[in-house]
């Protein structure tokens, strides 16, 4: 028996989401989606796909279409409905890349690079004070986390404060926060001369919310293993997984 992850009630969520965007309602639609969810719930390959769902073939280039168009980024950035702004947690995680991910060369963004992990990519996110995803930006492994976090505080809503680790530890991403309007709470490296006397510690370790966020999405195994060779493609998968967690919201 297969394992479905839309219930109806998520279902029609996505369907509305789905056909402002432009989709046609086809028979075979929540099918298709269903089997998408299942490849990365379970990390298998496009042609594993247990033939219930409908052609692999066709699950595939439906998959690769959309991502083309930005359906997921799309559905992402729609299921996010009344975030609580009082807390804004920022933070990275890495995934390894897998072999058949890192193939012949291409043109397109692949967003790869070397680490100590070898080859991975880099997830940066911002979390609401519940850790739900607001906005989220991928790099290669190697990138620095604090030279993304521009990047998500444009694409996000204002917060109230922002929670960071040492990782963000820079004067001008502090003046930027402030310029938002936003109190940072960063604290600076061991070597640092001016010290942590100013962080609020007790609201610091609320920072675990973003930890749990990362812990829920590698759940999803063709998430917590990256097997699609194309930027966008893997920017689909993150953007549909971050979505599933605001659907039951």
């Amino acid at each position: 028996m297969l394992r479905l992850m839309l219930s109806d009630e998520i279902w029609k969520k996505i369907l509305h989401i789905m056909e402002n965007f432009g989709i046609y309602r086809k028979k075979n639609l929540r099918m298709t989606l269903e089997g998408i969810l299942f490849r990365i719930k379970s990390g298998g390959a496009w042609r594993d796909l247990p033939g219930a769902f409908g052609s692999w073939s066709a699950i595939y280039q439906c998959f690769n279409r959309w991502s083309k168009k930005g359906l997921f980024n799309y559905l992402f950035k729609g299921c996010i409905v009344d975030p609580d702004c009082e807390w804004g947690f920022m933070d990275a995680t890495i995934v390894k890349a897998h072999q058949h991910s890192t193939g012949a060369a291409t043109n397109s963004s692949e967003a790869i690079g070397k680490s100590r992990g070898g080859n991975t990519t880099k997830i940066h996110v911002l979390a609401d004070s519940f850790g739900l995803p607001v906005a989220f930006y991928l790099t290669p492994g190697q990138a620095a986390d604090s030279k993304s976090a521009y990047l998500l505080l444009e694409a996000a809503p204002s917060f109230e404060h922002i929670i960071c680790d040492r990782g963000y530890d820079s004067e001008k991403l502090r003046g930027h926060i402030k310029n938002t309007g936003a109190i940072h709470v960063i604290p600076r490296k061991r070597n640092s001369l001016i010290g942590n006397k100013d962080i609020d510690w007790d609201l610091y370790k609320h920072r675990h919310q973003v930890e749990n966020l990362f812990a829920r999405i590698k759940h999803f195994r063709g998430l917590a293993t990256r097997y699609d060779k194309l930027k966008r493609n893997f920017e689909s998968v993150v953007a549909l997984v971050f979505a599933f967690l605001w659907l039951p919201m």
